[in-house]
């Protein structure tokens, strides 16, 4: 059996060129300039989960470097290596050490480095600064204020946005097909819906979807995913306001019996369905005021169901 057949999905179709990466433009067009100079600064890649970040730094190595790539490029991911001790061993160590081959510089990639200790980050940029004229860094981070000042100031910063539908339906299409898989439209918008920008999450979905039918249809996604359709979160936000408590109640039974939702799930639904609501701004204000209330008393604790049946009588009153 070929390797790649056994991998993830989210390694098994990760771009291995600039060219492949979507939906980030201009961050791909500003790498393929460094690309062509054979040089590069230090750079900050800042954004949420799944959009690229780790990607456009691995093809970078891959297409900078080609054979050559495993002496002059080293991976770390400071989520699990996030004290002083590793900047001080390895990274020290690898950031002095002339690269090999026609490339003047090798690169060190640090990934999730918002976990990194303040005092890991202040030992960093010292590193980067002695090092600067054999190897340059990648730092990428989901929060970049996690990024101390001064390690800010010596990186160009990129920031990656959440991708599109477009984008993800794109690379999800090309994993359906090699995969022999169908995939209806109403599939691919439940899917993006789900994975909110976020394709290591998309992917991952559809192929869960895949372990249980060839072909993928929306009810399965909502199922696999553990996520209510909109509509079904509409409708019982719909009659809480109509004062229709007791058929919200029941549509609220539904979606934590069938889908095992939990009570940050359903508000973070139901936050999403509000703006959508046929009703006045006015109301919807009203309508989010209250959901952030009800999101606070949860996050300090207290019973979710109470708290949600709570929040659908607050959203029948006037």
């Amino acid at each position: 059996m070929d390797t790649k057949d056994i991998l993830p999905w989210t390694e098994k179709y990760r771009p291995k060129k600039l060219d492949e990466v979507v939906g980030q433009t201009d961050a791909v067009s500003s790498l393929k300039a460094f690309l062509k100079a054979r040089n590069m600064p230090n750079m900050l890649f800042a954004g949420p989960p799944g959009v690229g970040k780790t990607t456009c730094a691995l093809a970078l190595a891959h297409e900078l470097y080609g054979d050559e790539m495993t002496g002059n490029f080293m991976e770390l991911n400071a989520s699990d290596e996030r004290g002083i001790d590793v900047v001080r061993g390895r990274i020290k160590d690898f950031a002095r050490a002339v690269s090999i081959g026609e490339v003047p510089f090798k690169l060190i990639f640090l990934d999730e480095a918002d976990a990194l200790t303040t005092e890991a980050q202040q030992a960093l940029r010292r590193t980067m600064e002695s090092s600067s004229s054999v190897t340059r860094f990648i730092i990428s981070a989901n929060y970049s204020s996690r990024i101390i000042e001064p390690i800010q100031s010596r990186c160009a910063v990129f920031r990656f946005m959440p991708l599109n539908e477009a984008d993800v339906k794109k690379a999800l299409h090309h994993a359906a097909q090699s995969e022999k898989l169908e995939v209806d439209d109403d599939a691919f918008k439940a899917i993006f819906y789900i994975s909110e920008g976020d394709m290591r999450r998309a992917l991952n979905i559809l192929q869960g979807c895949s372990m249980h039918s060839r072909h993928v249809k929306a009810e399965l996604v909502h199922k696999i995913s553990s996520r209510a359709t909109p509509k079904e979160v509409k409708d019982m936000v719909e009659l809480a306001i109509k004062g229709s408590f007791s058929l919200a109640r029941e549509n609220l039974d539904k979606l934590i019996m069938v889908y095992g939702l939990s009570g940050e799930d359903i508000l973070s639904q139901v936050y999403r369905e509000i703006p959508k609501l046929d009703v006045p701004e006015k109301e919807k204000m009203r309508l989010i005021e209250s959901l952030g209330e009800f999101s606070f008393r949860l996050v300090q604790g207290a019973n979710e169901r109470i708290q949600i049946e709570a929040m659908l009588a607050q959203f029948g009153k006037k």
